[in-house]
Parts: C-alpha cells; structure tokens; sequence
C-alpha cells in the first residue's frame, strides 16, 4: 500500500485509487489531503467507515474531539457519528474501507413481492394527455388538469 501511494503524484489529491470490482460487497479508497486540505465535518447516517492511515500526519475532528493521526494508525468511524479529517503539514493519505453503498436503480424494492403481493397498478388513473395522476377514493372519469377521459377501471 505505501508504495502505491508513494508512485502517486505528490501534487495530486482526492482519490488515488478506487476498488472497481463490480460484483463488490466493499468500497475502498486511497485518499490523498493536500498539507492543509481537509474533509468537512459532516455525520454518515448509513456506514461504519474503516480508516487507516497509509502516510503522513492530520488530525480527525469526531464526537470525542479532535484526535492526531499518523502512519499506521487505524481508526473506525461508526455510522451516525461525527466526523472530519484535516491533513498535517506535508498532507495525508489514507485508505478508507466501508460495507458498499448500492447505487441507484430502477424497479421493485427488494422483498416487495414477498410483503403483500403485487403492487397496486395506478395507469386507470393517470391521465394519457398530460399524464397526471387523478385523486384516489372518488369516481373520476376525466382528468382534472386537461379534461381528457381517463381509461376503464
């Protein structure tokens, strides 16, 4: 690891290396600080990060106060907790490891088919003009916006 990060551009910052592999449970990131650079105090409702400190000195900011960092120090950020990193003097550069946060995608919640069935189908009450969504509970049979009769139910 430390020799990866030294064959890095030392004028280089941000990430330096990402894990890629697709099928991943993990993300992983080696991440450098330019001296003086830091990562905002900011709270990561979702993750526990794993942080361990490949090179260098900075200073991490969490509920317990500000803690120095140096090379081989390994710390873990649990989810929820607070949490900011600024790099020393001649920067920092440190490799990350959390649980991998899924991307966004389209289609059924996972475990939906399994807590009631199908899923209601709305397209009786979606307006095939304009495409608004009519009121549920009343009798509607023409759109409120365009006036254009909405299908069969």
């Amino acid at each position: 690891m430390t020799d990866l990060v030294r064959a890095m551009p030392a004028d280089r910052g941000g990430a330096l290396w990402r894990l890629a592999a697709q099928e991943r449970q993990l993300d992983a990131n080696v991440v450098r600080l330019a001296p003086g650079a830091g990562v905002a105090v900011h709270v990561e409702p979702d993750l526990d990060v794993l942080v361990f400190v490949v090179n260098g000195r900075g200073e991490l900011e969490a509920d317990g106060g500000a803690e120095p960092l140096e090379a081989g120090c390994v710390v873990w950020l649990p989810r929820g907790a607070r949490r900011g990193l600024t790099a020393g003097p001649h920067g920092l550069d440190y490799l990350t490891v959390h649980r991998r946060r899924p991307g966004m995608t389209i289609g059924r919640a996972p475990g939906a088919e399994r807590a009631g069935g199908e899923p209601a189908c709305l397209l009786d009450r979606v307006c095939p003009e304009c495409g608004r969504l009519a009121p549920e509970g009343a009798e509607v049979r023409f759109c409120a916006r365009c006036g254009t009769a909405l299908p069969e139910r």
